[in-house]
């Protein structure tokens, strides 16, 4: 069974079987007589134990809805993000193709959970479906060959932007426009890929109001999951936790034109293949 690691009332779970509308979890402490630990942050240290405990957990499980779920990664230590990632989203921005990984940084209060409700602040609100990676082992300069090795899952996100303040001044403020509070959901769990041979080839995209603006196979990536990841271990040490969001595809509402922003009411399901949908309703 593949693990899948969420976070119910603080509380480390594994999913053991999903719908539309609800899922069944095992509590991690709980179903380990407390020897994996109940704190979502201390599991991706111990990402081994926890796939052996997915493939034998035999404790029964509580079905609760989706709602009930929180942010599965709460309090990592470091936020990154890759900007222009994608062959067509740099295109429809007018912007070149970067040569190496634009990266900046996001702040941890911006995290939200997968089926929050989400303040618009301002006028200028867009959305950016991405592929969000979060470490299991940490570490300094990676090898692309075993990138993949460091990494605990995928989640689906959401770099929600404030088009207006990331745009205000030169350069660009990316970081204060894509880090409002609550601007930064990822879910519904983290989706372990060992052994998922389409991991390189997800599609990733974004509805809003049940109409398709994104839809990307992330082979348009610039730069791979494996090429980020090693490329940040040789500047900063990472550590299990940490999340890092690679970039939107093409379908922004900035790229429209003119461009075409997100309001009250508005509700966003973005799906990443392989991992799950998440839903936000903007208020």
């Amino acid at each position: 069974m593949q693990l899948r690691l969420a976070s119910v009332d603080s509380r480390a779970h594994i999913v053991v079987g999903a719908t539309a509308t609800h899922c069944d979890v095992i509590d991690v402490a709980r179903a380990s007589n407390d020897s994996l630990p109940s704190d979502p942050m201390a599991c991706f240290a111990r990402w081994d134990d926890l796939r052996a405990l997915a493939s034998k957990a035999s404790v029964a499980s509580t079905n609760i809805p989706l709602e009930r779920l929180d942010c599965p990664v709460p309090r990592p230590r470091q936020m990154f993000a890759v900007g222009l990632n994608y062959k067509r989203h740099a295109e429809e921005m007018g912007s070149p193709i970067p040569s190496q990984p634009l990266i900046f940084a996001k702040f941890q209060s911006s995290l939200n959970a997968p089926f929050a409700e989400i303040q618009i602040v301002g006028d200028t609100v867009d959305y950016e479906s991405e592929v969000v990676v979060v470490i299991g082992s940490g570490g300094r300069n990676i090898s692309q060959s075993t990138a993949w090795d460091h990494v605990a899952g995928l989640c689906a996100g959401q770099d929600v932007s404030d088009r207006k303040l990331q745009y205000a001044g030169t350069p660009p403020q990316f970081s204060m426009g894509k880090s409002r509070t609550g601007f930064s959901p990822i879910g519904p769990w983290v989706a372990d890929m060992a052994g998922v041979e389409e991991r390189n080839a997800l599609r990733i995209g974004c509805s809003v109001n049940g109409e398709q603006r994104q839809d990307t196979v992330i082979t348009d990536m610039i730069f791979s999951i494996d090429q980020i990841v090693s490329y940040l271990s040789s500047i900063c040490e990472l550590y299990p936790g940490d999340i890092i969001y690679t970039g939107s595809p093409a379908g922004v509402g900035h790229g429209f034109k003119p461009p075409v922003y997100l309001k009250s009411g508005d509700v966003v399901e973005t799906t990443l293949e392989g991992v799950g949908t998440m839903r936000h309703r903007f208020v």
